[in-house]
């Protein structure tokens, strides 16, 4: 650290976080002690940014979320942020914002038709009766980890969860008691015969101007039960949630893999079976969601230039190589069920590190966070809205959108070596 002795201060005791930390040498301090570092939870940060708090942060401070995160962390909100951005670049006539003949966005159709209860209950119901042998997916906004999480197939079922849940009349209910009902992907990618999502990792150190990278080691998660579309496994949660903290109950679960398989081993999979123009085609869908969802969100967020963030986008994919957004996590899990598993989010922190804080020096937030390309480790630059826009080009050809001068979305995408990964060709994103 060339002679620079960092003070941090952590809320969680992780090991993963602690070993990074002393590791760089640097000095554990209390939270209210003078740090420059500060690995703080959810709810701290929310103290730290209270108005009533009156707190101000120095520009050698740094800490790991935005004030309101949650406006793409929290189910309902994310939802909410995403269909007006939808709305907002249809209104402008932007061409990433085309429907096709039946009304389906073409190129942001990122989620599943999805509605917010009790608020758009009626809303709900009119779309069950269109099909109404279709598969919902229950989910309350203020919960994480699968908890919560529930399947239904019948209106008689939502009836009974109100019921349960006194709010019959669907009136007067708190934030904790509302829920996302999204159609549930009943055709999802299986291997082995069994359901599957993505964990991936991205990191923004700010939203005004865009700056986000995509982390290449994050991991697939299993279900430890062969899917069964059957209705009557429905409340079957270790068939359809792949959720480690419901999975590692399961007496199938196997703790040496931890039911989970790399990205890399994903690819190769894919490129095995389904050819590597196609895979390609499905992880440029994957990028294309990420920074899209997180462009939704960037006019609302508070873009406070101490924090960064480290999401973790969960993904599903669908028999037709398809990828779906399912949610978005603040506070991803540090925790390690393998030793692999302990190893990569090791090296996720520290190579998040490396970019909110150049190796040597101390927080410095009055600088332009472009990090040097030495410093990358496993993250790619996703998107840098301030990169020079000649190096970019307005949209991946592979998508079909004809380039046009509104269109929000050049694309450069730079690896660890700093080779350009232009969206030019077809699929280049890796």
């Amino acid at each position: 650290m060339s002679g620079v002795k960092l003070k941090y201060a952590c809320d969680q005791d992780k090991s993963v976080l602690l070993n990074n930390f002393d590791r760089r040498g640097w000095q554990a301090v209390a939270p209210d002690e003078d740090w420059n570092f500060y690995w703080a939870s959810v709810q701290t940060v929310r103290t730290v940014f209270s108005v009533d708090n009156g707190y101000r942060l120095g520009d050698e401070q740094v800490i790991n979320h935005f004030p309101n995160h949650y406006e793409l962390t929290r189910k309902d909100l994310m939802v909410k942020n995403i269909k007006r951005y939808r709305r907002d670049l249809e209104k402008e006539g932007n061409p990433v914002a085309e429907k096709d003949e039946s009304g389906i966005y073409r190129h942001l159709d990122m989620f599943p038709v999805t509605f917010m209860l009790p608020a758009d209950y009626n809303l709900f119901v009119e779309e069950f009766r269109k099909s109404p042998n279709s598969t919902w997916i229950m989910k309350p906004c203020g919960k994480a980890r699968g908890i919560g999480i529930f399947l239904i197939n019948k209106l008689s079922q939502l009836k009974k969860w109100s019921r349960d849940s006194k709010t019959s009349t669907f009136s007067t209910v708190t934030t904790k008691d509302t829920y996302v009902i999204s159609r549930y992907i009943d055709n999802p990618l299986l291997i082995g015969g069994k359901k599957f999502d993505l964990r991936m990792y991205v990191l923004v150190t700010s939203f005004r101007p865009l700056k986000c990278y995509m982390y290449r080691l994050g991991f697939c998660r299993f279900c430890t039960v062969k899917y069964n579309a059957n209705v009557n496994e429905l409340d079957n949660l270790f068939v359809h949630l792949t959720n480690v903290s419901i999975q590692k109950q399961g007496e199938d679960y196997n703790s040496v893999h931890g039911g989970k398989w790399t990205i890399h081993n994903l690819r190769l999979f894919l490129e095995g079976t389904r050819g590597k123009e196609t895979t390609d085609e499905l992880f440029n869908g994957i990028n294309w969601i990420t920074v899209h969802s997180l462009r939704a969100v960037a006019p609302v967020i508070a873009n406070d230039r101490h924090c960064f963030e480290i999401y973790g986008f969960d993904i599903i994919i669908d028999d037709n190589l398809k990828p779906w957004l399912v949610e978005v996590n603040a506070s991803p899990s540090l925790s390690s069920t393998t030793s692999s598993d302990r190893i990569m989010k090791y090296n996720l922190i520290s190579d998040a590190i490396n970019i909110v804080i150049p190796p040597g020096k101390l927080p410095d937030v009055r600088s332009g966070k472009i990090p040097d390309k030495e410093n990358l480790g496993q993250f790619d630059v996703l998107y840098d809205e301030e990169l020079d826009k000649s190096d970019m080009l307005a949209l991946d050809s592979s998508r079909g959108v004809k380039p046009s001068a509104n269109v929000p979305f050049p694309v450069l995408v730079r690896g660890a070596r700093g080779d350009v990964r232009s969206s030019q060709a077809k699929a280049t994103w890796k």
